[in-house]
């Protein structure tokens, strides 16, 4: 065991999370030491690799399970407006790292797409009529269209209307200011610039372990994966960004605070087609309704993706199931997170989730003619001999303890971390990597509250809209949109 070793804050997991706050504190703090720890021997090479998820700048422009219709058969829009305001922070982050020389290459991880929902049947569309009636009030959603003219959807999605009987209803409601985003070229430009900063990366190691010390510090017992060496790292403050990792290093901190978490893994397969006749006439991100029992992230969408500057056409996700929590991870990692403060909030969930149950156990058993069969919804003319599968990466979604049902599966991401703001980790996979700036100056704020407030002027040049609900400043919303759009080379597309 070598000498131990001394860091400000320990980063693990060179993901987008990581990527983004060691670059909020790179700028905040110049003088800190950063150490950043990843166990695989690439900057994202799981749950931000483009392969490992769908690459939409989530801003609920498109996505409807975001726009529950409630008993009474209004909309609630609640959480739609939340992210997308998460998403309005994140995209201003990038435009101040743009003229800031943090991002050098914008155009290789961001590209305007149309963000659109997809619905056929007289209720569906009826439904989001009623969504895009509501949420036309809000500035953050103005600019969308409701589209239910065949001709309409035949000029701007041929693809999808090619063989289409349009003797049912069908509907779109489009909004042309999406984005499609490849998280990992961002990761490792945010990574770049921390690393010629003054960030020490540490690529094929593992956190093993990690305790506490009576100063307050942590200590990192990490071991290179190549070699089999272990060493000592001394920390004041730890981030843990390991996607699936997250949970089960939480609990090996000790932390209270995390007992009674317990993580569930879903995977997820894609249908993927690189044919030039294909990709060439759909451009646009296209998200349907969730399936009966399918969880939220589980909505079925047709997209258009840049992946290392080549257009694909992507379909799915199709569900998958790992005891793993990493898709590089150990099948023994869901049977080691059960420990005797959440095996009542796992069994809770496994009583009161019968429905996604059925749902993953009817997905295992899809061959791929029954893939095909449901892309041909959104492509009735799809050719099986086009397209392949590939399997994305997973999501560990964060169980809760609950009094009433013993536990409770959360299809969110959230911040779980110390009292005294020494560790903190990110939990859950959606709308994830598209929140990362808000989720991570959360972390800032919980866990350095008594340098937060010196901060704000540095924060509020990264984020003019700091602290502001842009759905409630039209103008604010206006100009910081006008901005970024520019700065980021975003056009309307």
């Amino acid at each position: 065991m070598s000498q131990l070793a001394r860091a400000d804050v320990v980063l693990v997991g060179a993901g987008i999370m990581s990527a983004t706050l060691g670059a909020l504190l790179r700028r905040l703090q110049p003088d800190w030491s950063i150490t950043l720890i990843e166990r695989l021997d690439a900057v994202a090479a799981e749950s931000s690799s483009p392969w490992n998820n769908a690459g939409t700048g989530h801003s609920a422009l498109c996505e409807l399970n975001y726009t529950p219709q409630n008993s009474d058969g209004s909309i609630d829009i609640t959480k739609a407006v939340r992210i997308n305001e998460q998403f309005q922070v994140t995209r201003q982050f990038w435009a101040y790292a743009v003229e800031n020389a943090i991002l050098t290459d914008v155009g290789s991880f961001l590209n305007p797409i149309p963000h659109v929902s997809f619905v056929h049947g007289t209720e569906r569309v009826d439904y989001l009529r009623r969504r895009q009636q509501t949420l036309a009030a809000n500035p953050l959603f103005a600019r969308t269209e409701l589209i239910e003219d065949p001709d309409e959807f035949a000029r701007r999605l041929p693809l999808m209307a090619a063989k289409r009987d349009f003797s049912e209803p069908i509907a779109l409601s489009w909004a042309a200011d999406g984005t499609d985003v490849d998280f990992g070229l961002l990761s490792r430009q945010l990574i770049g610039f921390c690393v010629r900063n003054g960030t020490t990366a540490l690529f094929g190691h593992e956190v093993r372990n990690l305790s506490r010390q009576s100063d307050g510090s942590w200590t990192l017992t990490v071991s290179n994966r190549r070699t089999g060496e272990k060493h000592k790292l001394n920390a004041k403050f730890v981030f843990i960004g390991a996607g699936g990792d997250t949970l089960s290093l939480l609990q090996k901190s000790g932390l209270d605070e995390v007992k009674g978490f317990a993580g569930f893994p879903i995977g997820g397969r894609f249908l993927r087609a690189d044919n030039p006749a294909l990709t060439a006439v759909h451009r646009a991100k296209v998200y349907g309704l969730p399936a009966p029992g399918a969880p939220p992230l589980g909505a079925l969408h047709l997209d258009q993706r840049l992946v290392n500057g080549k257009p694909w056409l992507v379909f799915g996700p199709y569900a998958g199931w790992s005891p793993k929590f990493l898709k590089h991870g150990r099948i023994s990692d869901l049977p080691r997170s059960i420990k005797p403060n959440n095996v009542l909030s796992m069994l809770g969930v496994g009583v009161n989730e019968m429905k996604l149950v059925n749902y993953l156990i009817g997905q295992l058993r899809l061959c791929k003619p029954d893939r095909v069969h449901a892309l041909r919804e959104f492509v009735p003319s799809a050719v099986d001999s086009d397209w392949g599968m590939t399997v994305a990466g997973q999501r560990v979604q964060v169980i809760r303890r609950d009094r009433r049902k013993g536990g409770v599966l959360e299809f969110d991401t959230s911040v779980l971390g110390s009292a005294d703001g020494s560790i903190a980790g990110l939990l859950g996979g959606s709308p994830g990597a598209s929140t990362a700036v808000p989720a991570m100056l959360e972390v800032l704020q919980r866990c350095f509250a008594d340098r937060y407030r010196s901060w704000l002027p540095v924060l509020k040049e990264m984020v003019p809209s700091l602290g502001v609900e842009l759905s409630h400043e039209p103008e604010l919303f206006d100009e910081v949109r006008s901005w970024s759009a520019k700065a980021l080379q975003l056009e309307a597309a």
